[in-house]
């Protein structure tokens, strides 16, 4: 009894710390993931598939807006303008202000 006592607690041992290790990756993981959201974009020079994959809630069809807004009237000269795109209103913006550059 003693032998199947002690081997259920080495496996459980060998399991909890497995665990801690897996949950230490994807906390890293996470790190990592967040700080490549936190990438910057300047509207006023990249493209429709950069701004696509920096800012949050744009897809492709509204980066191409964006890029199609920006051919049409010229550079932007604030984030908020953004939100005169068809389809960016301002929290979306707002959602992205860290990452919007406008040079």
């Amino acid at each position: 009894m003693k032998a199947k006592n002690l081997l259920i607690t080495y496996l459980t041992l060998v399991f909890c710390c497995y665990a801690t290790l897996a949950t230490a990756d994807d906390i890293s993981e996470g790190v990592n993931n967040a700080s490549m959201l936190e990438s910057t974009v300047n509207i006023n020079q990249a493209d429709a598939e950069t701004i696509a994959a920096a800012l949050d809630g744009i897809g492709m069809s509204r980066a191409l807006a964006i890029v199609q807004y920006r051919d049409d009237h010229g550079s932007f000269y604030s984030a908020e303008e953004l939100s005169a795109v068809k389809g960016i209103g301002m929290t979306t913006v707002e959602r992205n202000m860290g990452r919007i550059v406008v040079k």
